[in-house]
């Protein structure tokens, strides 16, 4: 029982110690943007000295936050529903239909997944501007309409579903897109739950891609909107970190409503 007691003690405070990194940068981040812009030049300090939500009063003014706000919300939730319904479509079909070279398909699918974004810009920019679609809604979706990495988690869950359940369904007289929507999908909430915060986080995150595409400043989105508080000689880091918790309490949310949805998943799998 001390052995037992020591190793719980001890993985505890393991935890806790891991804990405590992974949220020491978030800690930083909301000390700085109370800490009063004089007061920064003295060093960093966990500790402030009258805080101040000027900082916050002050990103309102320096960019058209709402506006941006909502066009990241707009893009990040769009694009969330587009990759579950193409990924969960294409899993179905990877999952349930035989047909001559799938698997030749679906490793070319896994192939795109290690060719990294960067490398794709150029190409995807010049067809978007010879469709002159570039500094547009449509251009800031474009790659991330489907995502390889969703087909295959949603393929892999779906693996797990019996087939018992789709015979049953089809002696009711079921269809594919009514077996895909009423009996798979439902039993998939955990891989759809992750593959939700996969894909808000990626947009919501996304820098590189809408830095090329974008030029009107109205379809700014956060991270793009973020970067231009930075100055060329003087940057106000009260006013950065400000912006950077705005950016995150969404990803938080978001976290937090899919975990449920995770364990209620987990919970009932529907094979009662």
């Amino acid at each position: 029982m001390r052995k037992i007691s020591l190793r719980s003690i001890l993985l505890y405070l393991a935890l806790a110690f891991g804990a405590a990194v992974m949220l020491f940068p978030f800690l930083w981040t909301v000390i700085t943007s109370i800490t009063p812009q004089g007061n920064l030049s003295d060093g960093p300090s966990l500790i402030v000295d009258n805080p101040t939500l000027a900082a916050y009063t002050e990103l309102f003014d320096s960019i058209p936050l709402p506006r941006i706000i909502i066009n990241s919300f707009f893009i990040a939730i769009l694009s969330t529903l587009l990759q579950l319904i193409t990924g969960s479509l294409a899993a179905y079909a990877f999952s349930r239909f035989e047909f001559k070279g799938k698997q030749f398909v679906f490793g070319c699918y896994l192939a795109t997944l290690m060719i990294p974004l960067q490398v794709l810009v150029a190409p995807l920019f010049i067809m978007l501007t010879k469709m002159q679609l570039n500094d547009s809604y449509f251009a800031l979706l474009a790659p991330n309409i489907a995502s390889a990495f969703g087909i295959f988690l949603l393929k892999q869950s779906i693996d797990g579903v019996p087939r018992e359940l789709d015979e049953a369904a089809r002696i009711d007289g079921a269809g594919h897109l009514r077996i895909w929507a009423q009996v798979v999908m439902p039993l998939t909430k955990p891989a759809m739950a992750a593959l939700i915060v996969f894909a808000f986080m990626e947009s919501w995150n996304s820098f590189l891609w809408p830095l090329v595409v974008i030029r009107s400043p109205e379809l700014m989105t956060l991270p793009l909107g973020l970067s231009y508080l930075q100055g060329q000689f003087t940057t106000e880091w009260n006013v950065v970190m400000a912006g950077s918790v705005v950016s995150i309490v969404p990803i938080v949310i978001v976290y937090l409503f899919a975990q449920k949805h995770i364990i209620a998943g987990m919970a009932h799998t529907g094979l009662k």
